[in-house]
C-alpha cells in the first residue's frame, strides 16, 4: 500500500501541519504504508504534472495544508486545478482522501469542507479528516491527547484503504457526473511536465504571442491574394512530395479539416505512403485544425509540434507523435 501527501503550505518552522503529518507519516510506516510527502511549495512548476505522476501509483492521498489567513490556500488550489484538468478520472475513482487542515487563525473547517468537496467533486472516496486551531505549538505538541487523536485518524485511513469501505452518496457526486463537464486533457506525464516548463517560461510565453500576432497579420493579407487554398489534390501531393521514409515506423494519422467534409488520412508503412480522403477511422493521432492552419503547415511556414503548441491545431494521441511527424515530412 501506498498513501502520498501532498502538502500546501509554505513550509515554516512552525507550522502545525508538518507536525501533524509527520506523525501520520510514522504511524503509517508502523503499519508497512510506503508513505511519500510531496511539498508542492517546491513543485512549483511542476504541479502540473503530479496527477499524472506520483498519483498515479498511489492507494490514498492525504491533503494537507494551513489557513494562514483564509481558504485552503494557493498551492493546494493549484493542484487541485491540475486534478480537475489532467488527472486521470479513473484513478481518482479510486483513490481515498484524507484532508488534513490546521490554522492560527479563523477557517480550518471551512477548509476541511472545502476539500472534501472538491474531492467529490473530482469523484473520489473522502476518509474522516483532521482540522484543528493551534495558539501554541509546543503546547500542541505536547498534549498527549492532540496525538492520539491524529494516531487513530491516521490508522483509520489504512484500515479505510485496506478494508476499500464504501462512501454513503454524495450530492457533490451527483453534479459532477450530470452537470460538470470537465475538459480534460489526456497527456502523458512527460507531456505534463514539457507543457508546465513551456507554461513557466514567461519569455517562451512572450515569443509565443508574438508569433500568434504575426501569424495573424500574415494570414490576413493572404486574404486577398490567390491561390490561398490549393486543390485536393495538391493537398495530397504536397505530403507526398514532403514524405522522408524512416525504416520501422508506422502510423495512421487523421487531419478533421473544418472546411473539408471528409478528413484526409495519411497512412505510413515504413517506405510507403498512402493519402486519401474517406470516412474517420481509428487513428494513431487525430488532428483537428483550419485548411488555413494546414496550408501553413504544408507550405513549410508552421511545423505540427508549434502548431499545437499555439492552439490552432488540437490533438488526441501521443506527444511523441508530433515531432515524428515533424520528422517524416520536411515541407517547403
Amino acid at each position: 500500500m501506498k498513501v502520498n501527501i501532498y502538502y500546501g503550505g509554505r513550509g515554516l518552522i512552525d507550522d502545525p501541519t508538518l507536525y501533524v503529518i509527520k506523525k501520520m507519516e510514522e504511524v503509517l510506516e508502523e503499519l508497512r504504508v510506503k508513505v511519500e510527502r510531496i511539498n508542492l511549495f517546491e513543485q512549483k512548476k511542476a504541479i502540473t504534472t503530479l496527477p499524472q505522476g506520483s498519483m498515479m501509483e498511489a492507494d490514498g492521498v492525504i491533503l494537507a495544508t494551513t489557513v494562514e489567513w483564509f481558504g485552503i490556500g494557493g498551492y493546494m488550489q493549484q493542484f487541485l486545478d491540475a486534478c480537475w484538468l489532467f488527472g486521470s478520472r479513473e484513478k481518482i475513482q479510486s483513490l481515498y482522501m484524507q484532508p488534513v487542515v490546521m490554522s492560527k487563525t479563523y477557517g480550518e473547517r471551512e477548509a476541511e469542507v472545502t476539500l472534501k468537496n472538491a474531492w467529490e467533486v473530482l469523484g473520489g472516496q473522502v476518509c474522516d479528516g483532521i482540522s484543528g486551531y493551534v495558539d501554541n505549538l509546543i503546547d500542541f505538541e505536547m498534549n498527549r491527547q492532540y496525538t492520539n487523536i491524529i494516531e487513530k485518524r491516521a490508522e483509520n485511513l489504512y484500515r479505510t484503504i485496506s478494508q476499500k469501505i464504501a462512501n454513503l452518496p454524495s450530492s457533490n457526486r451527483a453534479v459532477q457526473q450530470s452537470v460538470l463537464k470537465s475538459h480534460h486533457i489526456e497527456l502523458t506525464p512527460k507531456e505534463s511536465e514539457q507543457l508546465s516548463k513551456y507554461a513557466a517560461d514567461d519569455v517562451y510565453q512572450k515569443k509565443q504571442k508574438e508569433d500568434i500576432e504575426e501569424l495573424s497579420t500574415m494570414f490576413k493579407g493572404m486574404l486577398n491574394k490567390k491561390n490561398v487554398e490549393r486543390s485536393t489534390s495538391d493537398l495530397e501531393q504536397r505530403f507526398m512530395d514532403a514524405f522522408q521514409p524512416q525504416e520501422e515506423e508506422q502510423i495512421n494519422v487523421q487531419f478533421d479539416m473544418e472546411e473539408k467534409p471528409q478528413p484526409l488520412h495519411i497512412r505510413i508503412l515504413n517506405s510507403e505512403i498512402d493519402c486519401y480522403y474517406g470516412a474517420p477511422e481509428d487513428a494513431d493521432v487525430v488532428c483537428k485544425l483550419s485548411l488555413q492552419t494546414m496550408n501553413d503547415i504544408v507550405f513549410g511556414r508552421m511545423t505540427f509540434q508549434r502548431a499545437f503548441m499555439t492552439g490552432v491545431m488540437t490533438t488526441r494521441g501521443e506527444f511523441r507523435n508530433l515531432r515524428l511527424l515533424d520528422q517524416l515530412f520536411e515541407f517547403k
